[in-house]
């Protein structure tokens, strides 16, 4: 999951999905044979596989995600991160900026956002002791939509495909200097690449949705590096204890760009 924190002249902060957040919701409805080319539906399969069946690992990643303003002009906000999961229900993200530096912890039961910046917090129950069931509370909760999310969950091939028109295999890229299958995906909303390693670690490197329907077509994109999927991770990532002085807040909210916020009574 990507994590965007606050300002730090305010009580506040949000959290971009990008990077990646970091797991995403359930699907229910993976696309038709016929409408993806068999080449890219077995990379995908290979890579969504390969990734759910890792019950530990860590990732860096580096995230690009714009955004349109109401005079029509595009921005674009950059940050860079560390991702560590232990499934079925433990994570924790990183994100840090030029104006962020915040986490997201989640321990098999509360899911805690936090704000370095301005020492504040914010927490969430979840219904269940999964991630994806994390993720989908935050979502019901705040209205937030993770949008790098689906490449960590249960099962990302599902959540990939949902309502999808179209997939091809573009080629062969490279990605950080790496050899990499490249497939693009349409659905009716967005559509989507992604740059899948080849070999025997079919580990998706980069990743990037573009929204069809919003004036300015923004584009969230992301690139994931040093994947560790056999690490010795320290339990004390996947645990919260506010540090001395934090103020908790008390709403957690889908702010106008987007972005997830909570803030806090001054």
């Amino acid at each position: 999951m990507v994590i965007t924190a606050e300002n730090g002249c305010s009580a506040g902060f949000s959290v971009i999905a990008g990077a990646l957040v970091i797991a995403c919701g359930l699907a229910v409805s993976p696309a038709s044979a016929q409408q993806i080319e068999p080449e890219a539906d077995k990379i995908l399969r290979s890579m969504a596989d390969y990734v759910a069946g890792l019950k530990t690992f860590t990732v860096n990643y580096d995230a690009d995600s714009e955004v349109v303003d109401t005079e029509g002009q595009k921005l674009q906000y950059s940050a860079s991160g560390s991702v560590a999961i232990e499934r079925p229900g433990k994570m924790h993200v990183s994100r840090k900026g030029t104006f962020v530096d915040a986490e997201l912890t989640f321990d098999g039961k509360t899911i805690s956002f936090y704000g370095k910046k301005a020492n504040v917090y914010g927490q969430l129950e979840s219904p269940g002791p999964t991630i994806d069931e994390a993720v989908e509370e935050v979502r019901a909760g705040t209205g937030f939509d993770a949008s790098g999310a689906d490449l960590f969950a249960a099962d990302p091939y599902a959540v990939l495909t949902e309502d999808a028109t179209k997939g091809v295999h573009v080629g062969t890229g490279l990605v950080g200097g790496v050899e990499c299958d490249h497939l693009a995906f349409r659905n009716p909303r967005v559509d989507w690449q992604i740059w899948v390693q080849k070999g025997e670690q079919p580990l998706p490197l980069k990743y990037v949705i573009t929204t069809k329907w919003v004036t300015g077509a923004p584009q969230y994109a992301v690139r994931l590096s040093d994947w560790n999927v056999a690490p010795q991770i320290d339990q004390a990532q996947f645990t919260f204890t506010a540090p001395e002085g934090a103020t908790k807040l008390e709403q957690i909210s889908t702010d106008e760009i987007g972005e997830l916020s909570a803030e806090g009574v001054q």
